[in-house]
């Protein structure tokens, strides 16, 4: 059995990770405790994000012909791949909001949305809220004008009603 052959099943692994995907964002973890990593992995996992280590070679060969394939001149030294399907900016913020108090954990690069982001683009992608915080958001000042437009036609009905009153 040759060498590729027992490597396929890892490099579909990875292929069937990065289909679909929203963003992807490789690491160097070396340093990590084992507790620090076992955090890390439980927060990921929480927020729907694949999180694996592989060897560069096979995320190159996975990511060939893909918008991943961006990552590849990066994949140096220990890698570990995350990945979200549905949130494409919570690797980024998840890691790099892990990273603060775990400073030996390295975001190198990542790919969100079809577009390659080097390490410091990756950082800002990483201070983007998700979907549902903007959601939130723009729902709350949506409903702002609508309740302080409430509460004006409400105090002059009050107002009105206490004059037909008199």
């Amino acid at each position: 059995m040759a060498k590729v052959e027992l490597k396929q099943p890892v490099v579909d692994e990875i292929k069937a990770m990065l289909e679909g995907a929203a963003g992807a964002v490789i690491v160097d973890y070396r340093g990590l405790t084992v507790e620090q990593d076992t955090q890390l992995r439980k927060q990921l996992r929480e927020a729907g994000v694949a999180y694996k280590v592989y060897k560069n070679t096979l995320i190159k060969r996975a990511a060939e012909g893909t918008d991943f394939a961006a990552l590849a001149p990066q994949l140096e030294g220990p890698t570990a791949l995350a990945v979200s399907k549905e949130d494409a900016t919570a690797p980024a913020r998840i890691l790099a909001n892990f990273a603060k108090t775990a400073p030996k954990l390295e975001l190198k690069a990542s790919v969100v949305e079809g577009t390659y982001y080097d390490q410091a683009g990756t950082q800002v992608i990483a201070t983007i809220p998700s979907r549902e915080e903007l959601l939130g958001k723009l729902l709350g000042s949506i409903q702002s004008p609508i309740t302080n437009l409430a509460r004006v036609l409400n105090q002059i009905a009050e107002q009105q009603g206490g004059a037909a009153e008199a």
